[in-house]
Formats: C-alpha cells, structure tokens, sequence
C-alpha cells in the first residue's frame, strides 16, 4: 500500500507555509497600491479586509477595502493582481460565485448604518505593473 501524500492528499510540503506568507504579501502590497491610487482620486478609507464568516453551507467572505467617495457612495473594492494579463487577466478572475460572497458582506456591513448610503462594487486588477479602476464592476 501506498501512503498518499502532498498537498493533493492533504499533506503538507517542505516551503508550503512559505509560499502562503509570500502569496499573503503579493496580495497586501497590490491592496496597498490599490488603496493608495483610489486615495489619491479623492476615496477615503471606511475598512480594510471586512470579514464575513462562513457557516455550514456557505463559504466565508472578505471584502479587501471599504471606501466613500466624495459624493457619500460607500465603495466595496475587490483588489486583484496577477503577475501577466493572460487568461483574460487579474478582473476576469472574479466569478459570479465572488460576487456574490462579496455583495453577502457588503450587505452584512451595511446592517452597521444608521441610513443605508448608496453604494457601489469596483475592482481594481492589477496585471504586472498595470493597475486598472474599474468603477461599478459589477451590481448587487
């Protein structure tokens, strides 16, 4: 008999924490370039990395940045990176099944006003050193 193992099997490989910590940095540095080019046309920070837990049947989800616009719009941001454009590039990789978890948290954030603000989903995709706004991505 053969023992199955790696991380098809579930276990672990020798640099597999490694390479969360690096992929976790890649991600924070593309939402910290991100948040500063959306500050910059005049955005202010709301939240950072709003978490929604999961339950039993449904995935969890995290909304990377939370923004107002200078009009009172609430701005719910998915920061995306990919190190080339193919395969349609970093925006082409958020599904309907993301939007969906990420209008579910941003509905769950929205409980916390007083006066539900106008709102809108924008992403920023950022392939290579590219970096693209894409206002009202996509609606709720």
């Amino acid at each position: 008999m053969v023992k199955a193992d790696g991380p098809r099997a579930g276990g672990r490989v020798r640099g597999d924490e490694d390479d969360r910590s690096s992929t976790k940095a890649v991600g924070d540095a593309a939402e910290d370039r991100a948040l500063a080019h959306l500050q910059a046309r005049g955005l202010r920070l709301l939240a950072r990395n709003y978490r929604l837990a999961g339950g039993p049947h449904q995935r969890g989800a995290e909304i990377d940045l939370i923004l107002q616009d200078g009009d009172g719009t609430v701005v719910f941001v998915e920061v995306r990176s990919r190190r080339r454009a193919g395969a349609g590039g970093a925006a082409a990789s958020i599904g309907h099944a993301k939007q969906q978890r990420l209008i579910r948290a941003a509905q769950h954030w929205l409980l916390g006003c007083r006066v539900l603000p106008p709102c809108r989903f924008d992403v920023v995709a950022i392939d290579g050193d590219r970096l693209q706004w894409l206002p009202a991505a996509f609606s709720a």
